[in-house]
């Protein structure tokens, strides 16, 4: 069995040495015959450095730099592109993402399993309000999904060699792992597990709301309901002011006098503005997205690679 681990690293310096150490140990029992692929966003911190010089110890460690900064979901995708195991392990360096869980998981492969899906069950190290966001983001993303992302789960994740090559085949650019995993298909389960905080340092994404872009791209790329919500709500308000014109017209015949510069003007022409701008924002999510789809530009660059 030949085994792939995509690992994307940004200003992880401190973590990627017990990472390598950890890794070894875990798959000693299990095989020889595996690499390691950082997928190296360009970073401010010696994370370069750390892997070259690691890898005098560990020859099966490779590094792929790209050109520039791309982000977790293209660089891992660059990643899978560059690798060639029967299956493909990708995780965090940071150690939230247990290397104590691949024996469990390429056990479940080998039961004929094509993608396996560790679910957190805790998230410990994130604040309430991180929890919060993740757990309604998920909830979200599960209703209006075209195809079925399982709650809670992230990027780690182990996946066959089919669905690897099918994955990095698809044309779409927005880098959305989860969903474009769920899009492939195949035999896929999950495997609960307990988080745990970061090793060192801290994450690179906000503390509170994790990431709002990998997040859009989920619910507008795979997915036209926000489209359908802004046509449902432009009939409510459309409704809405056939009802309020019918009741300004029975107070008028009864005599009612309206002052000048009435607040119902005020409130109703701010709401039909916010409703025109929701609708607005809601196209422009996906005009972006066919604007990004239509240049089809490179997904990445690779600036070096050591190892291949």
């Amino acid at each position: 069995m030949y085994l792939s681990i995509v690992v994307p690293v940004y200003k992880e310096e401190t973590n990627i040495p017990v990472f390598l150490k950890k890794i070894p140990e875990v798959l000693n029992n299990i095989t020889e015959d595996y690499e390691i692929i950082f997928a190296l966003d360009p970073s401010p911190d010696r994370s370069e450095e750390v892997i070259i010089n690691l890898r005098q110890y560990n020859n099966r460690v490779k590094l792929l730099k790209f050109s520039r900064r791309i982000g977790q979901p293209m660089a891992t995708l660059g990643g899978l592109s560059y690798s060639q195991g029967k299956c493909v392990i990708i995780m965090d360096v940071d150690m939230q993402d247990p290397p104590e869980l691949i024996p469990a998981m390429l056990a479940k492969w080998n039961e004929g399993f094509d993608v396996v899906l560790p679910q957190r069950v805790s998230r410990e190290g994130e604040t309430l309000i991180k929890k919060i966001v993740a757990h309604y983001g998920y909830k979200l993303i599960a209703k209006i999904a075209d195809v079925p992302i399982p709650p809670n789960t992230g990027d780690f994740r182990l996946l066959s060699r089919r669905v690897v090559d099918h994955v990095v085949s698809l044309k779409e650019s927005h880098g959305f792992l989860r969903g474009m995993v769920a899009l492939v298909g195949f035999k896929q389960c999950t495997i609960p597990f307990e988080r745990p905080a970061r090793f060192s340092g801290t994450t690179n994404y906000n503390r509170f709301i994790g990431s709002l872009k990998i997040g859009f791209n989920g619910v507008f790329g795979f997915s036209s309901y926000a489209l359908t919500i802004a046509t449902q709500l432009g009939f409510l308000v459309a409704g809405t002011s056939f009802i309020l014109a019918i009741v300004y017209l029975i107070m008028k015949l009864k005599g009612v006098n309206f002052p000048l510069g009435n607040p119902t003007l005020v409130i109703i022409i701010l709401f039909l503005g916010g409703i025109q701008l929701i609708g607005i924002g809601i196209l422009g999510e996906y005009i972006g997205r066919i604007y990004e789809e239509v240049r089809q530009r490179p997904k990445f660059i690779i600036d070096k690679s050591i190892g291949f």
